[in-house]
């Protein structure tokens, strides 16, 4: 009499990295062959765009820069003598020079430039020359704005920020991504953190230099990400609706002469400023003068922005613009007929995360900390435009025999998953989709051209099996050898 056969075993249960390792190894593969494009493309633009400030200084000195007098002209001479040069449009910002050799920047609305440009006349606070006139966007003059348009959407309009937004919404994923598939393989922090410079020329090289680099950037890279998508079209819109319902924007400034009891002082106040609008709001009541010996009693310094009333009603704004460390933005509403101070709104009093979205965004424009901020923003350029072509460079040198491109990591990530961690991954990524939209209509794509490559597979005559080591952006894993 013979035994029973004993009974089949069930395989080994996978664990939860073993199951995630090749889905993410395929998303990383279509993310650094499809979206690594884009991400170039903003790595180059950002590169230039970290001379920008000294380019700007460079190309408009003479119109930046006077030589140091005694004693400067009123705001309101200085005023009148950019109208006199600049006969149309009306005044919507006044910037004081910020120095003794500065000079003073009076912004004008203007039909002859793009839309959201303005031009801006440049006024020497001594003499009243007027050392120019020039397009500015925000406070980008137009060099920097041709750089900063540039970078941000390639000079196609509001289509071409798509292209920006794309790099962005992908970057912080294939980063994290690779780092986690390069640490998930590696077990010695040397050989996460270091390239192996022992190893052989080709793919082995390539992937240790591609990776080991990519860790390194990771952080500078998730920063770029995540601020690039603030003010992005469509996920800078979801982040916006973050920002108000957790209460992360700063403080509002009144500007209204009616509230808080306003109403009360023009009564018995002296002349009325006149109706936004009219040259004649700078000189009447307090007008420019007052205002801005207000502001300087108040404690405003340099660089400051005075913002005209926009109606009979309204007050003047002045609000500090120290955009390098240590930031300053204090505010202050003034009424234009008595110069007493209306409302105020202290850098100290914004929440904690509006001062962090002001940072963050400023150190991604290189403005934060200066020099230093343009040197690393530079780097970290250089640093993904290397980690990029050594990515390309592993998938050409991973091609088959008789093939001009490598093949992808293994299909079937997904079907592997456990119902627990299929519902993880897709709970993940319906967030993600939500509040980053560009990222979920390019996921759909690859997905749909993923089960049509799979249908082609199925349908045509049989292929060999490939390995899994592929190429990618930041950090790309090879499978086992």
């Amino acid at each position: 009499m013979t035994a029973d056969p004993p009974p089949p075993q069930a395989p080994p249960r996978r664990g939860v990295w073993a199951q995630l390792r090749p889905l993410l190894l395929r998303t990383h593969f279509y993310a650094g062959v499809f979206i690594a494009p884009f991400i170039l493309v903003a790595a180059l633009t950002g590169l230039v765009y970290t001379a920008a400030p000294q380019l700007e200084r460079l190309v408009y000195d003479h119109e930046l820069r006077v030589p140091a007098g005694q004693t400067a002209q009123p705001l309101s001479r200085q005023v009148a003598a950019a109208r006199a040069a600049h006969p149309s449009g009306e005044v919507t910002s006044v910037m004081p020079a910020v120095d003794a050799t500065s000079t003073t920047r009076v912004v004008f609305s203007d039909e002859t430039v793009p839309a959201d440009y303005e031009m801006a006349v440049f006024v020497d606070p001594y003499t009243l020359e007027v050392r120019g006139q020039e397009r500015t966007f925000g406070q980008w003059l137009g060099v920097r704005a041709w750089i900063d348009d540039l970078h941000r959407n390639l000079h196609l309009g509001a289509f071409g920020r798509n292209y920006s937004e794309l790099a962005a919404s992908w970057m912080w994923i294939v980063a994290l991504g690779g780092l986690a598939l390069w640490i998930g393989r590696r077990r010695r922090l040397r050989r996460v953190v270091l390239p192996d410079v022992s190893a052989k020329k080709g793919r082995s090289r390539n992937l240790s230099w591609h990776a080991a680099t990519g860790v390194w950037l990771t952080i500078g890279l998730l920063l770029l990400s995540v601020t690039g998508l603030t003010w992005s079209n469509h996920a800078g819109a979801k982040i916006a609706d973050v920002r108000t319902l957790f209460d992360w924007n700063s403080p509002p400034l009144e500007t209204s002469l009616t509230a808080g009891g306003q109403a009360a002082e023009h009564q018995h106040g002296g002349a009325a400023p006149a109706a936004g609008g009219g040259d004649a709001v700078f000189t009447s009541g307090v007008g420019i003068d007052g205002v801005m010996a207000t502001a300087a009693a108040q404690g405003l310094r340099t660089p400051l922005f005075i913002t005209p009333p926009a109606d009979a009603q309204s007050a003047w704004k002045v609000n500090e613009s120290k955009r390098d460390w240590p930031t300053r933005f204090d505010a202050v509403t003034v009424d234009g007929s008595t110069g007493a101070v209306v409302d105020r709104v202290d850098f100290d009093e914004w929440p904690f995360m509006a001062k962090m979205t002001n940072w963050t965004i400023d150190a991604h424009m290189g403005i934060l900390f200066g020099l230093p901020n343009q040197i690393v923003l530079a780097a970290l350029a250089i640093g993904l435009i290397f980690v990029i072509v050594r990515g390309y460079g592993m998938w050409w040198q991973r091609r088959p025999a008789g093939r001009r491109v490598g093949r992808p990591a293994p299909r079937g990530g997904l079907r592997a998953l456990t119902p627990g961690v299929l519902v993880l991954v897709a709970g993940t990524t319906l967030v993600i989709a939500y509040f980053v939209p560009l990222f979920a209509v390019s996921l759909a794509v690859f997905l749909a051209a993923d089960v049509l490559l799979e249908r082609r597979r199925t349908t045509g005559p049989p292929v060999p099996d490939t390995p899994e080591e592929t190429l990618l952006p930041v950090g790309a894993e090879p499978g086992a050898r």
